[in-house]
Order: structure tokens, then sequence, then C-alpha cells
């Protein structure tokens, strides 16, 4: 169902993949937009218990697609940097593809955006769940299970650490 990796000898593992989706916090989600258009968007993110979460309003182009169609697929670059003097880049990727679904259970909601804000702010939780409160009638969680995750990095970096 999934192709395999082209460069097969550049291929994060498994671990390297979930090491960097933990650390990152931003990434591009697509979707299958209007009219059968590919629809893709930088979001905010947390990977956590092996699964994508990511938040937005209740309402717009995201959750219109994500509502019609749940195949997703997520990016992250972890790592972009030119190397001038040989002509390219030094980078590192993964890419996820998998199946979303909205949190609707108010419970698990709070306890998922409480867990959302907390890799981004550091507030203590009272802080947090008071700004929770204010806009849990507006926001939507989205949760990813992933079905397929591959990363690849250029192929100095693969050789500097072998």
């Amino acid at each position: 169902m999934f192709r395999p990796m082209r460069l097969g000898a550049q291929a994060l593992t498994n671990e390297e993949c979930e090491a960097v989706l933990r650390r990152g916090r931003a990434g591009v989600l697509a979707v299958l937009g209007d009219e059968g258009y590919p629809y893709a968007v930088p979001v905010n993110y947390v990977y956590a218990e092996g699964k994508l979460f990511l938040h937005g309003a209740k309402e717009g182009h995201k959750m219109d697609a994500l509502r019609r169609c749940d195949r997703a697929s997520f990016c992250v670059v972890d790592e972009d940097t030119v190397v001038p003097e040989a002509y390219t880049t030094s980078y590192r990727s993964v890419i996820l593809f998998g199946r979303a679904r909205t949190i609707e259970d108010r419970e698990e909601l709070v306890r998922r955006l409480d867990g959302f804000a907390a890799h981004f702010v550091k507030d203590g939780p009272e802080a947090r769940r008071a700004y929770i409160d204010r806009y849990l009638d507006a926001v939507a969680m989205v949760e990813i299970t992933p079905e397929h995750v591959t990363g690849k990095e250029d192929e100095m970096r693969r050789r500097k650490q072998t």
C-alpha cells in the first residue's frame, strides 16, 4: 500500500523517526482539500503515546477536509542546513501517513489540550486549565493514528554516524 523509500540507505529507523516526531513542534498537515485539490497547512503538534495531536478551530478548510476523508499525511523537517561548499543541504525529515479523528469526548479533549499546552508553555496546570476553559467550546483537537512512518536524512549525515 505504501511505497518503499527509493534511497533506503538514507532511511531513519523507527526509533529515529519517533525521536524526530517527539522533538518537533511544527509540521505540515496534508489532506484532501476542496474539489480534489491537495491542501497542506503548517500546524503546531504534539507527538505522544504513538499518536500525533493537533488543534485548531472547529470550522474551516482543515476540519472540512478531515470530515470528508480521514486520511492525512504529516511532514516534519528536523534539520535543514545549507552546505554551500558541497552544493547540497544537510537534512532530516519524517513523513507520517495515518487516519485522523476529532476528539469529541469533553474529558479527553481537556486532557489532550492540557498536554498540548504543557508542551508549549511553562505555565502550571491551573493557568493552562483557565485558558483551556475559556476557549474549549471553540477548539477542535485532532488525533492522527499512524499507519506508516518514514524518515530520511542526507547521505553525509548517515556516513558520519556509522
